[in-house]
């Protein structure tokens, strides 16, 4: 499964860094690193359910989504 929520597209983004002033201060310092937005299973209104971050959980938009019903294949022959 992608790292993002399906309904407001937040995902990864690289926070940190560091100041001149850490850098010399610190034997050690850090540099970048990636953070991933907090993805929880939430249940649907049809009974199903999916992954969204828990800041739309939290504003109930997982009670308003829509599951798209599956494509039906037609073979030609």
């Amino acid at each position: 499964m992608a790292k993002t929520c399906p309904i407001c597209d937040k995902g990864s983004r690289v926070v940190g860094g560091y100041s001149n002033r850490v850098r010399a201060t610190k034997f050690n310092p850090t540099g970048k690193r990636r953070v991933h937005p907090n993805l929880q299973w939430a249940p649907l209104s049809d009974g199903t359910r999916m992954k969204m971050c828990t800041r739309c959980m939290k504003a109930g938009k997982h009670l308003e989504v829509k599951v798209k019903a599956p494509k039906k294949s037609v073979v030609a022959a």
